[in-house]
């Protein structure tokens, strides 16, 4: 006699937008579960556009209208697993009986100068839906840190289960769409001033180094290319837009070195897919980077252009001296999505068997 498998609905309707952190983790962790998976009937609540499960053996839910007010639970899901902080389908719309469990990925508006009145709503929203539900997962101990300083009476809930990161492999002769003279630094993310892109400019003085920022383009190019002028280098920094898969691991392959100042990360997935390569690492000290990026990288304390620079050409003189790319390497295969995955079915066990 075949038991039947408890149902889990894993929302992913925040791949709508390509091109962005959610979205790679949404695509990255979905297969991964789909692969590790035995104990359950897996689900996925995604948008019509998302067709990257369309070949998986995965019930796929999509989203509707309705969802903002109702979801009908006419196959008798089990366990909710809201993959995304604010998700399109939300927590409260699920009825209390059933499960429920959240990934909140940051809360780096505690971190930002959003002003008072906006970071009291956030906080409202937010724990409108961590109130919803039975365990909360974040993706580094730092952001379970902020999680239990703004939300102190879910402590005993929470759970880090760190992102994996894929380690890309580039087709034989594949060329990006830009290619760049000659050495070159690499960046990727949203261009928004949380990755605070302007400041890496100041690498560029007193050398014939190209920077290439890849991403989501938003004005705030402006002030990253006025900085670029105020040291002479604008025709140097190339602020390219969206770029393909393949394009991205050309960059980390051949890049001289990665550069990641952002003020604001849950976990910082481009520095660990560029470890995968062995490159040399420059990360600032702020959020989640230290600890996910641990000692294998090297650190911007100050934005102040000369001490960059110092940071920057010692390290990069560190690193031609030792050469710690296996190190690097090892350091990132910790981070991998197969056992992100299994964190995560195990959890859904623990949760489904609490009374």
């Amino acid at each position: 006699m075949d038991i039947k498998k408890p149902r889990v609905l894993v929302t992913f309707d925040s791949m709508r937008y390509p091109n962005t952190g959610l979205f790679y983790f949404g695509r990255s962790l979905g297969k991964a579960l789909i692969k590790e998976n035995e104990d359950f009937e897996l689900s996925y609540f995604l948008y019509d556009i998302t067709t990257d499960f369309d070949n998986d053996e995965v019930t796929r839910y999509y989203r509707q209208k309705y969802h903002k007010f109702f979801f009908i639970n006419k196959d008798n899901i089990k366990l909710f697993h809201f993959t995304d902080q604010f998700s399109r389908l939300k927590p409260k719309k699920v009825h209390s009986k059933y499960k429920k469990i959240i990934t909140i990925h940051d809360i780096n508006q505690v971190h930002e100068n959003i002003g008072e009145k906006k970071l009291k709503h956030y906080l409202k929203k937010l724990g409108e839906r961590i109130n919803k539900c039975h365990r909360i997962v974040t993706i580094s101990k730092f952001a379970a840190e902020d999680v239990a300083t703004y939300f102190p009476h879910v402590i005993d809930k929470l759970t880090v289960i760190y992102n994996g990161a894929d380690k890309l492999e580039l087709p034989d002769g594949h060329l990006p769409a830009y290619q760049p003279q000659g050495t070159f630094l690499f960046t990727i993310g949203i261009v928004s001033a949380k990755k605070n892109f302007h400041v890496l400019p100041a690498l560029l003085a007193d050398n014939d180094l190209e920077l290439i920022i890849a991403g989501i383009k938003t004005p705030y190019e402006n002030e990253v290319m006025a900085e670029a002028k105020k040291y002479g280098v604008e025709s140097r920094v190339k602020i390219i837009g969206t770029i393909s898969d393949n394009d991205k691991t050309w960059y980390y392959k051949n890049c001289d070195a990665f550069v990641f100042p952002s003020i604001a990360e849950g976990f910082g997935l481009p520095v660990i897919e560029a470890m995968h390569h062995g490159k040399p690492v420059f990360v600032s000290t702020h959020t989640s980077l230290p600890e996910i990026a641990g000692d294998c990288a090297y650190y911007f304390s100050s934005f102040d252009g000369k001490e960059m620079q110092k940071v920057f050409n010692e390290g990069m003189q560190h690193f031609g001296h030792h050469n710690p790319s296996e190190k690097i390497m090892a350091h990132a295969q910790k981070f991998n999505w197969d056992d992100t995955a299994k964190q995560y079915l195990q959890l859904y066990r623990e949760v489904l068997d609490e009374k």
